[in-house]
């Protein structure tokens, strides 16, 4: 009778868990069999995989053999494998082994264990796995705030969007923060630190205008969305920076979304680049630049002024970009 192998391990399990190493571990397993011919199923858990094959819907008997991939042998979950897959020989490899007298360990035919009570231990699975294509890196910068917009605001709205969009795609998303916190380990305590994130990201995604400036001051291509109906800050700095993957509220879709992003990832690169540049060479160009003037003016000469708001009277980066 030919071999027909049912691949099990913690991410079989509902309440069990998916690490990238126990995946990568059943990728090198899954090598090893398609190599060799041998005909596998994997039962994967419905928390992780829902249209996949699950553990409560197989069927035992069409199986000659279970294996289970990676992780501790413990626990009740386990030793369930052995009484419902009692007709199969049952190996475990790649595992890590506490009790040898454990259940969950006994009542496998073969243990081929990473480590174990005087052995010597073996590589991890993991380690020799295929080498999967890299994904981008993608920061991903939002703001639930900005309560002065009043009715304005959208940011609910346009934060569901864009990290629902950002589930479908095939990037490794990390949640950043642009406030500062020196007793809280997860956030940084400097400017410096924060651009130490930001320049290792192949993309940023925010709503946020600092989110936008500060990609930009590193060199790495943002996509925006102005989470403000009508528009306001962040599409006032996006256009002074000359800066065009921005997509408002008003108008976010998929399609526009993914055409910002395609547009980051390839021409946006040398984009980014070159407003970075334009940041360095002319850093006279912001409103710093008329702080002087101002602070020259006497007390009563500025108070006739009545918080006059001046516009457009200094360029913007790249000679009004």
């Amino acid at each position: 009778m030919c071999a027909r192998v049912l691949l099990t391990g913690w991410f079989s399990f509902l309440e069990g868990e998916a690490t990238a190493g126990d995946v990568l571990a059943l990728r090198r397993v899954e090598e090893v069999l398609r190599r060799e011919g041998i005909d596998y199923d994997v039962a994967w858990s419905a928390g992780f995989r829902p249209s996949a094959l699950h553990l409560d819907e197989v069927r035992p008997p069409a199986y000659t053999h279970l294996v289970f991939v990676c992780g501790p042998l413990h626990g009740p979950r386990v030793e369930e494998l052995h009484q419902r897959f009692a007709h199969c020989v049952r190996i475990a490899v790649g595992t890590s082994v506490l009790d040898p007298e454990d259940p969950a360990v006994s009542g496998f035919h073969q243990v081929l264990a990473r480590d174990a009570p005087a052995a010597e231990p073996g590589p991890d699975l993991a380690a020799h796995a295929p080498v999967e294509p890299a994904t981008p890196v993608v920061g991903v910068i939002l703001t639930y705030g900005q309560q002065e917009y009043g009715a304005r605001r959208r940011h609910a709205e346009a934060a569901e969007e864009l990290t629902g969009w950002l589930k479908e795609k095939d990037c490794a998303c990390l949640e950043l923060e642009t406030r500062l916190d020196s007793s809280d380990w997860r956030l940084c305590a400097t400017p410096g630190q924060v651009q130490s994130v930001l320049a290792r990201m192949d993309l940023v995604v925010t709503d946020r205008l600092h989110g936008l400036v500060l990609a930009l001051r590193g060199g790495v291509p943002a996509l925006a969305v102005d989470p403000v109906s009508g528009g306001a800050k962040l599409t006032a700095q996006a256009e002074a920076c000359g800066w065009p993957a921005l997509v408002p509220v008003d108008r976010l879709s998929t399609r526009r979304l993914d055409h910002w992003w395609h547009w980051c990832l390839t021409s946006g690169r040398v984009a980014a680049r070159q407003v970075r540049r334009e940041f360095l060479e002319d850093p006279e160009s912001d409103s710093a630049a008329g702080l002087v003037a101002a602070l020259s003016e006497r007390p009563e000469t500025a108070g006739t002024r009545g918080g006059q708001v001046d516009r457009g009277t200094t360029p913007s980066p790249g000679g009004g970009r």
